[in-house]
């Protein structure tokens, strides 16, 4: 059995002159994202690995994470502006040594992968938490295997 977490950024902030991928996160972000991923570990929500999109705020809200859970953290583009190829393909190459992955990207993205794992209509808050248990013991076998959303959180509502 794999566990799939899926966070979406924390609120960004959008200062003049600034593109995209540098946005940084705004005091709220810094906020929401110190207070989720305590409530996680708070809750014995188990991560073994980060693996997040490059672009600052994602970054930025992972490195809050990683102050919380003190694991490996790698970053990967195809995690911005992601489709659900490039999810699928960042799974597929991750090490079936790890059981609990987290990864942090951007909405549409996302909420589309989440769409596409469920088959219901979803959309992410930022700094919102989506957690999946995989019946697979590789990562390679993700995308032909059952999944199942066992808890979806929102800073808002912990």
């Amino acid at each position: 059995m794999k566990k799939l977490i899926l966070v979406r950024h924390a609120k960004s902030d959008w200062p003049e002159n600034t593109d995209d991928f540098d946005r940084p996160l705004s005091q709220s972000g810094i906020h929401d994202a110190m207070k989720m991923s305590d409530f996680l570990k708070f809750n014995g929500i188990e991560i073994e690995k980060l693996v997040t999109s490059p672009a600052k705020r994602a970054l930025e809200t992972c490195n809050i994470f990683n102050d919380t859970f003190e694991v490996e953290c790698s970053k990967q583009p195809k995690l911005y502006n992601p489709s659900e190829n490039n999810f699928l393909s960042v799974i597929r190459d991750l090490d079936d040594s790890v059981h609990s992955v987290a990864l942090f990207s951007h909405n549409n993205g996302i909420s589309n992968f989440a769409n596409y794992m469920t088959g219901d209509i979803f959309h992410f808050p930022t700094c919102g938490v989506a957690i999946f248990e995989v019946d697979c013991e590789k990562w390679t076998d993700f995308e032909s295997e059952d999944k199942k959303m066992t808890h979806f959180f929102e800073p808002q509502k912990i």
